[in-house]
């Protein structure tokens, strides 16, 4: 019955303050996202070359950081880098940390949000690497290319293209984490939705907002990897339909 009595009221999404919050909220959300990602992938494709290059501590020091981020829960280090890792600084490091970054919890997000990303796309790119044919390593050290070279120019682009799918599903699923700093504060765009329900009681409208505002985005990442898939397929192998 309580909901048969519920009064729809969508203007409390574009009236004066709640919409230009929400507005604000998205635009929180794709920067905590974009700017987490690209520490994932400056670091998950570093250390996924680092799980495959020949040298055994490499190797190892790769495979520590795997399995410290990526079994731990994301919520475990989100808490973390908020609440203890400040703590392992200088006295006055901690001051100045607290008393010139305004936004500590908005950096916190995205440091963890990238780290964590990072040890899932680490393993991504291994995947891919080691997918790639040997023949392929011994062509491109046949024309005098360094190893450091041959990753480079050879097997790092040709891996990205193998990955491009799963590369897809880790950038969606480091955007739909970005909800989740809304434990320490963050004001994005879930944080949002629920801080305009406390004053309005209107939920049911907000937090639709925010559910339609992650369906749109994810449809149109995955719409425009999709035409970066179909333009550079490897022949011979599997790739989407012309």
């Amino acid at each position: 019955m309580g909901f048969l009595n519920y009064t729809f009221d969508w203007t409390v999404l574009w009236r004066e303050p709640y919409g230009a919050m929400l507005i604000k909220g998205i635009v929180t959300t794709i920067h905590l996202s974009l700017l987490a990602w690209l520490i994932a992938m400056m670091l998950g494709i570093s250390i996924g070359i680092c799980r495959v290059l020949p040298s055994r501590p490499i190797q190892f020091a790769g495979s520590v950081y795997v399995q410290i981020f990526r079994n731990t829960p994301f919520l475990v280090q989100l808490f973390f880098w908020y609440f203890a890792a400040p703590l392992l600084l200088p006295k006055s490091s901690q001051a100045w940390l607290y008393d010139h970054v305004s936004d500590y919890s908005f950096w916190a997000g995205v440091i963890a949000l990238g780290t964590y990303t990072a040890s899932r796309l680490a393993e991504q790119f291994r995947s891919g690497l080691l997918a790639i044919s040997p023949d392929q390593y011994h062509a491109a050290y046949s024309t005098g290319l360094t190893t450091f070279q041959t990753y480079r120019h050879v097997i790092a682009p040709y891996a990205f293209r193998i990955i491009i799918p799963p590369f897809t599903t880790e950038f969606l699923t480091c955007f739909k984490n970005s909800a989740l700093t809304m434990t320490i504060g963050v004001m994005e765009i879930t944080h949002t939705a629920y801080y305009i329900d406390s004053f309005t009681w209107h939920g049911l409208e907000t937090t639709t907002a925010a559910s339609l505002t992650y369906l749109l985005i994810s449809a149109w990442v995955v719409f425009f990897m999709s035409l970066i898939e179909k333009r550079l397929p490897i022949p011979g192998m599997i790739a989407r339909g012309q």
